[in-house]
């Protein structure tokens, strides 16, 4: 089973509140999840409705059973920071060329290297262990960059491992390299039943295919009800003016005679009608498109009233029935 689940997907589609939902699921019954912002933009401090995240890993939620919820934001700088201390022992020196403005000179002729940061922290988290040799947390969740962006962002390792053929940087990226490419991670795609997000995830799992990274499943966000069943939505496509009239003229809205109330309404209804209908139907062809890439479906509802805190235990209470992900 996975331990690392990237979660990727257009913008738009809700990747940060189905990454936040996915890691209360799996820190139900006790156990520990880390989710990870990479983009700076503190959606998930807004979702679990907290004060911003700093640079550590802080506790923001509980989930059921007991289980803990832990975030961090990730910030390169403080990364590179931690990474030259760790392997050059700078100390206050690291702290100079912060002033300098060395560690943005650096991100920037190498812009690899800030990606490489940001995925190495969430890989060491991933291999950290306790003095009892058990893994500090059972899963780690990235809330990671859009579809467009998400193999680039996975696979720059391999660009600067290329670049650097020895010393720490090279067994940095190697390392995290050997974690992104198992089974230990999986990157999830987040979409919408429509179709620019549906082409956009098509093609995010091709690139990832070929790129060799380990791809998870497919969660289908903000999926509206059913309105009408296939007899009613096939009356709505033929129009059926007069069962329509006489309905309304049952509910009391009326008579049906030419001009009243109930005829007035019906011309309005079918068009509302058959509206529905053609959504109902491009809905299910890109379904159809989404199941026919072979990977795993997870199906998430519309809340009409938006996500608050209330609304992202109820998706994950829906991701956990809906089997492992």
């Amino acid at each position: 089973m996975s331990r690392l689940h990237v979660v990727s997907g257009k913008g738009g589609t809700g990747k940060t509140t189905v990454a936040a939902a996915l890691a209360l699921a799996l820190a139900t019954e006790g156990r520990r999840t880390l989710l990870v912002e990479v983009e700076g933009r503190q959606g998930i401090a807004q979702l679990f409705e907290t004060e911003a995240l700093p640079y550590e890993e802080r506790k923001i939620a509980v989930a059921p059973g007991g289980g803990e919820v832990h975030a961090l934001a990730i910030d390169a700088e403080r990364a590179l920071l931690d990474y030259l201390q760790m392997f050059y022992k700078l100390g206050s020196a690291g702290r100079a060329l912060k002033k300098l403005g060395a560690i943005d000179f650096a991100t920037t002729i190498a812009p690899g290297l800030r990606d490489v940061l940001l995925t190495g922290k969430a890989c060491e988290a991933v291999r950290r262990k306790d003095k009892s040799g058990k893994f500090v947390y059972d899963a780690i969740v990235m809330d990671a960059p859009p579809t467009g962006r998400i193999t680039r962002f996975l696979n720059v390792n391999d660009e600067v491992a290329g670049l650097a053929k020895i010393g720490p940087i090279h067994n940095q990226a190697q390392a995290v390299m050997r974690v992104l490419k198992s089974p230990e991670t999986a990157v999830h795609l987040v979409t919408l039943l429509e179709e620019m997000p549906v082409q956009e995830t098509a093609d995010g799992v091709a690139e990832l295919r070929a790129a060799g990274l380990p791809v998870g499943g497919i969660v289908i966000n903000m999926v509206r009800p059913a309105v009408l069943d296939t007899d009613d939505l096939d009356i709505a496509t033929r129009g059926a003016r007069t069962g329509i009239a006489k309905a309304l003229s049952q509910a009391g809205l009326g008579g049906a005679r030419r001009g009243g109330l109930a005829d007035r309404l019906i011309d309005p209804l079918l068009e509302q009608a058959r509206e529905h209908a053609e959504r109902v139907d491009l809905e299910r062809a890109e379904h159809a498109e989404l199941t026919g890439i072979g990977l795993p479906t997870y199906e998430l509802e519309l809340l009409p009233e938006g996500v608050d805190l209330a609304g992202l235990y109820r998706l994950a209470r829906d991701l956990r029935k809906q089997g492992p992900i």
